[in-house]
């Protein structure tokens, strides 16, 4: 060992990493995650029967709670908000709002919803380069954006989605249904 290269038991974590010249791109990158959150939240909302969209938890400090309709809803809404936004195009109203559109109601149209705010995500994220990437989108004035780059609103639609994907799960637990992504 020459003090530079790690003991054989950590050659796994020490392996090299594909980089853009390696043929992986920003925006190959980006959805990779945008594909893993997918399978997540997509397998969570079609578990949930479609009786149960309705349920809120109400037990505890819930007052307000959203239904697990409503955080699919939400879920998708943001979805396209943020592909909107890496676009550089405006989101429609219920987008802005979070909420999703009211003719979605069944489960059903509900996913139907939701996977297509994935595939607005895969689409615009298709759009992202290295040298677009941290470009600003949009000018943003103090107080109003947190975030104005493609990148940040790709992870943004990430991060989101596992945020409420956790909630998913949750409210699955709550009914007594194993999350898909926790069976054997």
């Amino acid at each position: 060992m020459n003090g530079i290269d790690p003991p054989a038991s950590v050659a796994v974590a020490t392996a090299p990493v594909a980089t853009a010249e390696a043929g992986v791109t920003v925006s190959a990158a980006l959805d990779s995650w945008i594909t893993n959150s997918e399978k997540d939240v997509v397998s969570a909302a079609e578990a949930m029967p479609e009786e149960k969209y309705s349920f809120a938890p109400t037990a505890g400090e819930f007052a307000g709670a959203r239904t697990f309709a409503q955080q699919v809803k939400h879920l998708a809404a943001n979805n396209y908000r943020m592909a909107a936004r890496i676009l550089g195009q405006p989101a429609t109203p219920d987008q802005e709002a979070e909420t999703g559109p009211d003719t979605a109601r069944s489960k059903s149209e509900i996913l139907e919803y939701l996977r297509g705010s994935f595939v607005s995500l895969h689409t615009s994220a298709a759009t992202i380069t290295t040298e677009n990437a941290v470009r600003p989108v949009f000018r943003a004035r103090v107080g109003t954006i947190r975030q104005n780059t493609r990148v940040q609103f790709a992870v943004d639609a990430v991060a989101h989605s596992y945020d409420h994907y956790g909630q998913m799960v949750e409210y699955l637990r709550m009914n007594g249904i194993v999350p898909p992504a926790s069976r054997p």
